[in-house]
């Protein structure tokens, strides 16, 4: 089975009724879509099932929003594991540096932070989304919530439910930036996926991105430590490295260095568990650790010894008996070694709902670039598409670049 077709092709572009571009989907994708048709001057409309536009966005911004990352491009560029040749393209064509530049003609200020990532000086996003949905509407995009889009009729309009009843939209042609498959509760369900597989399109398994991996804690460390910090560790899983912070959960470990592993951990953990090796102090060579550990101990406590020669936190000291249990050594070179590599074993990973982010979703090799096969009116954007990256600036960056490129591919096909 295909995908319905306008029963002329390609629409009359004399008739005023029809648009000439439909977004849907009112993520940072689809939006930044919108505006680079809008500002050709074509005509334009967002349909976005949430009561309000940016949903996602606005919670990616709750703890300082990372809009993207300053490192070296050809760096950047790498981010994207088997998906990096593909995106490249379109991230040479919007890059970090043109999001900041469109982030401060928005009245964003923006700074980079100690880890290279860069913030809006406001480290939030409801600023730079108001002024961005001012000026959508000033460039004379309709923007259309409560519009849940439904698929195709059989003359190829698109199905559109809203608070008016359905109703039929026609566009000469269509950007579809639905999201992909985490946090449900803010719009982004997957529920798009069965439309398109009827098409034909090849759809990747979703899978969590970005999420926390589950540890059976004792009920002892669980109950005292669940929230605290873990700073400036590294970690090592298989061949996948991070350094940075992470947090303590009932369930497991969370945070940014846990998500920085990369999916190659996920999966690793999802078939039948993994062992993560800890670092609790990465910049300081074991040697120079076994020597602080030759002081005389005297009568303090372990973990009194641990915290003044090395300044182990009451969670490190604890997470290290966790690693080693009955095991942990107390001759020096033996402890340095258990500091510099503390195993633990990750028995999974938190579900869907729960993650940052997705794996999965429309496989590029179904598309002719961002086009459906067969369909050259449909582009796809953003988290649908078949890709994955850690947090950091990267994930925003490429739902940028690739509404960008899908905008940008519709003015083309338009003419």
């Amino acid at each position: 089975m295909t995908f319905p077709k306008p029963t002329s092709w390609p629409p009359d572009v004399t008739d005023e009724r029809i648009l000439d571009v439909a977004v849907i989907g009112g993520g940072p994708a689809g939006l930044m879509a919108a505006e680079t048709v809008a500002k050709a001057g074509r005509s334009v409309a967002v349909f976005e099932k949430m009561p309000t536009f940016g949903r996602k966005f606005l919670m990616a911004g709750r703890g300082g929003l990372n809009l993207t990352h300053s490192e070296d491009f050809d760096r950047f560029a790498t981010r994207y594991g088997e998906r990096s040749a593909t995106l490249r393209p379109m991230l040479e064509a919007f890059t970090p540096q043109d999001l900041v530049t469109w982030a401060e003609g928005l009245g964003q200020t923006t700074f980079v932070g100690a880890s290279g990532r860069v913030f809006p000086k406001a480290m939030k996003a409801s600023p730079l989304l108001r002024a961005w949905l001012s000026r959508l509407e000033d460039l004379g995009v309709s923007l259309r919530p409560r519009s849940t889009w439904r698929g195709w009729d059989a003359m190829g309009g698109l199905r559109i439910d809203d608070p008016n009843g359905r109703n039929t939209v026609r566009a000469r042609v269509t950007i579809l930036a639905l999201g992909g498959a985490s946090w449900p509760k803010l719009g982004s369900d997957a529920a798009w996926a069965p439309l398109l597989r009827v098409g034909g399109s090849e759809i990747a398994p979703f899978r969590p991105a970005n999420c926390g991996f589950d540890v059976a804690w004792s009920t002892m460390f669980r109950d005292r430590f669940a929230g605290e910090p873990l700073k400036n560790i590294a970690l090592r899983l298989g061949e996948a490295r991070a350094r940075g912070d992470a947090v303590i959960a009932r369930y497991g470990l969370e945070g940014g260095a846990i998500y920085a592993l990369g999916g190659a951990a996920r999966d690793a953990a999802l078939a039948g568990g993994a062992t993560l090796t800890v670092d609790l102090r990465p910049d300081i060579p074991v040697e120079t650790l076994e020597r602080r550990l030759h002081a005389p101990r005297g009568g303090q406590s372990l973990a009194n010894f641990l915290r003044k020669a090395v300044k182990l936190s009451p969670v490190e000291v604890n997470l290290l008996r966790e690693a080693h249990g009955l095991d942990l050594p107390v001759e020096p070179a033996a402890l340095a070694a258990a500091i510099k590599a503390a195993p633990i074993r990750l028995t999974g990973v938190q579900p869907l709902d729960r993650a940052i982010s997705s794996a999965g979703g429309v496989r590029f090799e179904s598309l002719d670039g961002l086009t459906l096969k067969g369909r050259p009116d449909v582009l796809l954007a953003g988290e649908m598409l078949d890709w994955e990256a850690p947090t950091g600036g990267y994930l925003l960056q490429a739902c940028f670049a690739t509404g960008v490129a899908a905008g940008r591919a519709a003015l083309e096909r338009l003419g």
